[in-house]
């Protein structure tokens, strides 16, 4: 309907799977990396999850395209079935003939057959499974057994299992973990950033021959926020704030016609949280009051005043260095305290609640209680590092991070730090559900240098890369060095002088220590300069 009022050629934000529109970003190019490398001789499961919309049935009908001449594929989209129904359907999508009343094992010995002639005929064969977290577990265990058949090189069936965060619960069962040793490639789909929405939404307006701009900055920062990153409700949101604009006959989408195609379109009021413009009127002008009011008390007081007051927990420095000041934020916490009181201190005595808050910046959820949230995080190809260093280097390696903090009386509690402030070398930490700007001095007093950094790992992380390393991660240090330093990679089988003079030139770039070989700080470095994903640390002013 709108299509010939903004000159689009299709409906850019159909919710339909089309390969067409895959907006590939830095997460979707490793995913097809992944599920590419499915298609390899050695075979084994591969396993992709994601949060519903985030992109997964799109991501593999584009890797069915790029599917070798020499693969057959059997794609099964309705995965609600029993062992009997699995081993019919898997015969049914590769075309094997097999009796309607055929058992378990007339069937399983049709499929070994095929995959025998397959093999023979030097054609692989892939089977990928969408929407796996609905298998049962017998059914999961039965197509384990279908891989059991193999060459001393290779497995004659390749799997690749696309589900929901659930499917990685499943696996994590008992009676499942042989079918986990087999996975030989993980990866778990995040949210688009804010930079990539809107990267998002000018692709699929491009593709559909858009040559104008037509949803504002302000539009593009609601969406966002409405959708969480979620590729489809994007599509919802875009498309029905598309309908609405043409409705009122208006060229742009600003953030109101977002707003209101989120309550039409996701069935939800998303505006109650909003406030009217008189009503902001009305309680500027209180606070207007009020601070005069107060400005007017402050300044009659005598200057002993100011010496009586200081927070609790911390020396008779002046005021102003030991306060936490006033941070202006949007988000739903509080966040105007002046003082880091001693019952905020106590409510931050848990150190679980400090990697929730950082696992809802990496839009995370572990099902269950978090017993070792480091290794809970595996799943997502998340690691912790842990350092004991200073608020430079923390800083530097530009991640969020757990910061284990120290009241006066050698109690610890926790807090994560997401903000640093250059100018005035002030921090924010988030206290449990408090978020606070502390000065470098309350830092100091407070802080011993310990920290847990959460970051991407690389495919197949097995810690520092040195010359003692195996071929392919020296390959991968060499293949994401020179993609940095923009030049072509080299193919080497050791790590070489001249791999290493291009290691150390990136360390003093990144102003890093310089060592004789990848560390674990390097590689979280390289990490975050060719990939734009995951939360980075907030800064304020300048270096």
């Amino acid at each position: 309907m709108y299509k010939g009022f903004f000159g689009l050629k299709d409906t850019p934000f159909s919710i339909a799977p089309n390969p067409q529109y895959l907006y590939m970003s830095d997460r979707h190019k490793e995913a097809l990396a992944h599920l590419m490398f499915g298609l390899r001789e050695t075979g084994g499961f591969v396993l992709l999850t994601g949060e519903v919309g985030t992109g997964k049935t799109t991501t593999s009908r584009c890797l069915l395209e790029q599917v070798p001449d020499d693969t057959k594929v059997a794609f099964i989209l309705n995965p609600t079935l029993t062992e009997h129904e699995l081993l019919a359907t898997i015969c049914d999508e590769f075309s094997i003939e097999s009796s309607s009343d055929a058992s378990i094992k007339e069937l399983t010995d049709s499929i070994r057959d095929f995959l025998l002639a397959n093999h023979k005929a030097d054609q692989n064969a892939l089977l990928i499974i969408d929407e796996a977290q609905h298998l049962k577990p017998e059914v999961l265990e039965q197509l384990r057994l279908l891989t059991n058949l193999e060459t001393n090189t290779k497995k004659l069936l390749q799997v690749i299992l696309i589900g929901q965060p659930e499917l990685q619960q499943l696996l994590k069962r008992q009676e499942l973990r042989q079918l986990a040793q087999r996975i030989t490639a993980r990866y778990h789909l995040l949210p688009l950033t804010l930079n990539e929405v809107a990267a998002y939404v000018v692709h699929r307006l491009t593709v559909a021959g858009c040559q104008q701009a037509i949803f504002t900055r302000s539009a593009i920062k609601e969406i966002h926020v409405l959708s969480g990153g979620i590729p489809r409700i994007i599509n919802l949101l875009c498309d029905r704030a598309l309908l609405g604009a043409y409705g009122q006959n208006k060229s742009k989408v600003d953030a109101k016609i977002i707003k209101q195609a989120a309550v039409e379109a996701l069935g939800h009021d998303v505006v109650t949280h909003s406030v009217s413009p008189n009503v902001i009127k009305i309680v500027s002008g209180i606070i207007l009051l009020i601070f005069v009011f107060m400005s007017g008390w402050w300044l009659s007081q005598p200057e002993e005043s100011e010496k009586s007051v200081k927070p609790i927990g911390t020396s008779s420095m002046p005021l102003a260095n030991n306060t936490p000041t006033r941070v202006n934020t949007n988000e739903q916490i509080e966040s105007n305290r002046l003082l880091v009181k001693q019952q905020d201190i106590n409510s931050a005595r848990d150190s679980n609640d400090a990697f929730n808050a950082l696992f809802a910046l990496w839009k995370i959820e572990i099902a269950g209680p978090l017993v070792k949230p480091c290794q809970q995080i595996s799943d997502w190809r998340l690691g912790c590092y842990s350092v004991n260093t200073s608020i430079s280097r923390i800083t530097k390696l530009n991640y969020p991070s757990v910061v284990k903090l120290y009241d006066t009386t050698g109690q610890a509690f926790y807090g994560v730090l997401f903000q640093v402030n250059q100018a005035t070398k002030h921090y924010q930490i988030q206290l449990n559900n408090i978020r606070v700007n502390v000065s470098r001095d309350w830092l100091d007093e407070h802080w011993r240098g310990e920290a847990i950094v959460i970051w991407q790992q690389p495919t197949d992380f097995k810690g520092e890369i040195k010359p003692t390393s195996e071929q392919a991660q020296i390959q991968w240090l060499e293949n994401a060095l020179s993609y940095i330093q923009q030049r072509r990679p080299r193919v080497i089988t050791e790590f070489d002088s001249l791999l290493q003079r291009n290691l150390n030139n990136f360390q003093n770039t990144q102003s890093l220590t310089l060592t004789p070989y990848a560390d674990e700080e390097t590689l979280i470095a390289i990490q975050r300069v060719t990939h734009t994903d995951g939360p980075s640390l907030k800064r304020i002013g300048n270096d």
